[in-house]
């Protein structure tokens, strides 16, 4: 005689993985995982962090870095919205 399964646990079983929890991931990164991602030393993404190159959180002597800010901030390369020069209107010249 077979058990049959809850419906939660029937669910949980055949569905397919949507965040990142689901995926392994956390939805926080790491200074180490960062600085392997980036090659460069731990103390070099501390650096960054302080500068806010990089976007965390300090909470007493812990960063917060959240995996959505981190891969946001290394798609554009680290330029913030708004950042950099503006473009200039176009102004006709009258002869």
């Amino acid at each position: 005689m077979t058990h049959p399964q809850s419906a939660a646990s029937q669910s949980a079983a055949g569905r397919v993985p949507t965040s990142n929890a689901d995926k392994g991931l956390s939805s926080r990164i790491s200074v180490p995982e960062i600085a392997k991602q980036l090659r460069i030393g731990r103390l070099a993404v501390y650096a960054m962090l302080e500068q806010r190159i990089i976007p965390g959180i300090r909470l007493g002597r812990r960063w917060i870095i959240t995996r959505h800010a981190y891969e946001q901030w290394e798609r554009t390369c680290g330029t913030r919205s708004g950042a950099g020069l503006q473009a200039q209107p176009e102004v006709p010249v009258l002869n």
